[in-house]
């Protein structure tokens, strides 16, 4: 099979002509149609992500899209012919989606949504899964409750959005002027964070008494600013990057609860990698009945051409999320 190989980083890719992988016990052959791009694959690939733990030489890619081919032992959830999506490799020694075939763990994978296209499949898993662990998992979404979203036109913003308004929350997203008719369109009231101080819009929002969720995609001060959003007691600040120092003062003085979201630990410690396939079973359910549409930025990309997806993601020009076409 051809893939491409990464073997020093902030490098090009070799293009290599590999063995094709077989499915061990647990595993299913996948073959690859579509590799979702991330901001954390850049990461990695300039090897400024030492968290995701992945050695060098290796196949990137984490998020996928494709068609089973084979299964191994054991594996009685997919047959051959079985369209397939997940967040599945490019961590941890894993082999990702750039490659024409990958043999991964099967408890990482769900059946694609069949309304969508398989670029837009590949577009789904990390974000979804991010966006569903906060705020299903560790807060509990439900009716009735005031949701904020920090970068809410972003890759797990824009799900998160969706997720939150799919479980009959009010939902309200921070975006630049710019992206504001985007997360109209999910269902949000978008606040302008370049105008808007946080004080302002929790008493605009909320009469001052501050949101029951605030889900922090970006980190830094914006952590730091989801602590000072939320509602005394019930207030729950959720974040996918809180790996800074931070005062937990402001959140403290509320008593209000806060939860880390590392969406890449199943992977790395290889526990509860059964979790993600349910997680995007329910991301299939909910994109069938059209409650979730991934933002899909319109320029294709290819094994050929990766590098430059990837520094529209470093330059942050992609409106929506961009994805490599494999086969």
């Amino acid at each position: 099979m051809e893939a491409l190989v990464l073997e020093a980083y902030n490098s090009p890719f070799v293009r290599k002509t590999i063995d094709r992988p077989a499915p061990k016990e647990g595993e299913v052959l996948v073959k690859i149609m579509a590799s979702g791009v991330n901001p954390l694959d850049t990461k990695i690939w300039n090897g400024k992500a030492g968290h995701a733990q992945q050695p060098l030489p290796a196949i990137l890619g984490l998020d996928m899209a494709g068609v089973v081919t084979a299964v191994g032992n054991g594996v009685t959830n997919f047959k051959p012919g079985d369209e397939v999506y997940g967040l599945t490799g490019g961590v941890a020694g894993l082999q990702g989606s750039l490659a024409e075939y990958a043999a991964v763990d099967a408890k990482l994978l769900a059946l694609k949504p069949a309304n969508l296209t398989m670029r837009e499949a590949a577009a789904i898993p990390l974000v979804f899964i991010t966006a569903w662990e906060g705020l299903v998992d560790r807060a509990h979404v439900h009716r009735g409750q005031k949701v904020l979203v920090q970068a809410g036109a972003g890759g797990v913003g824009h799900m998160a959005v969706q997720i939150a308004k799919s479980f009959g929350a009010e939902v309200f997203a921070t975006v630049s002027p710019s992206k504001q008719e985007i997360v109209k369109a999910y269902g949000a009231t978008p606040i302008d964070y370049t105008t808007t101080t946080v004080a302002e819009y929790v008493e605009k929002h909320t009469a001052g008494i501050g949101f029951d969720i605030a889900y922090d995609t970006l980190g830094g001060a914006t952590l730091d600013a989801s602590f000072t959003a939320v509602r005394n007691y019930e207030g729950h600040v959720l974040s996918a990057l809180g790996w800074g120092s931070h005062s937990l003062a402001p959140l403290s003085f509320r008593g209000a609860t806060y939860s880390g979201v590392f969406t890449l630990l199943p992977m790395l410690s290889g526990q509860y990698r059964e979790h993600h396939g349910e997680i995007l079973r329910e991301a299939t359910k909910l994109i069938e009945a059209g409650l979730v549409k991934p933002l899909m930025d319109n320029r294709e990309f290819t094994l050929d051409n990766v590098l430059d997806a990837y520094t529209a993601i470093e330059q942050q020009t992609a409106v929506g999320k961009l994805v490599i076409s494999v086969q």
